[in-house]
């Protein structure tokens, strides 16, 4: 499946992670997006998107969120989510966290839409 608008993008992202589904996460950036796995921590890449992807894999986690459009410029789309996830930490022990994302998105020659730059934490994790 594609995401043929930004907000499906999101989707198929919450789809791939509650699946447990790495290749499918991966899928979803271009070849050099960034991604902010964790606050204060940025990877850019898909070799190292998807060894950050795997860690939420190997954590079990799960998620929910709302996204919507801020802006759209041709090609480009800015895109913020409230979101909400739950997973299990090195100790075992379950754990939530939730926040508003901001993204944005690339509308790709072949009508999908796939993320440049990713940060679940948003501004204030930077």
């Amino acid at each position: 499946m594609i995401a043929k608008t930004p907000e499906e993008l999101d989707t198929l992202f919450v789809d791939a992670l509650n699946a447990a589904d790495l290749d499918a996460l991966t899928s979803l950036y271009e070849a050099n997006a960034s991604l902010m796995p964790e606050p204060g921590r940025v990877v850019t890449g898909k070799d190292a998107i998807r060894a950050a992807l795997a860690g939420f894999i190997a954590a079990k986690a799960t998620m929910t969120l709302n996204p919507r459009t801020l802006a759209h410029a041709g090609d480009i789309a800015l895109v913020s989510a409230h979101w909400r996830a739950a997973m299990t930490d090195q100790k075992g022990e379950q754990v939530t966290a939730e926040g508003h994302s901001v993204e944005v998105m690339r509308h790709q020659p072949d009508g999908r839409w796939l993320f440049v730059i990713d940060f679940p934490f948003g501004v204030a994790a930077t």
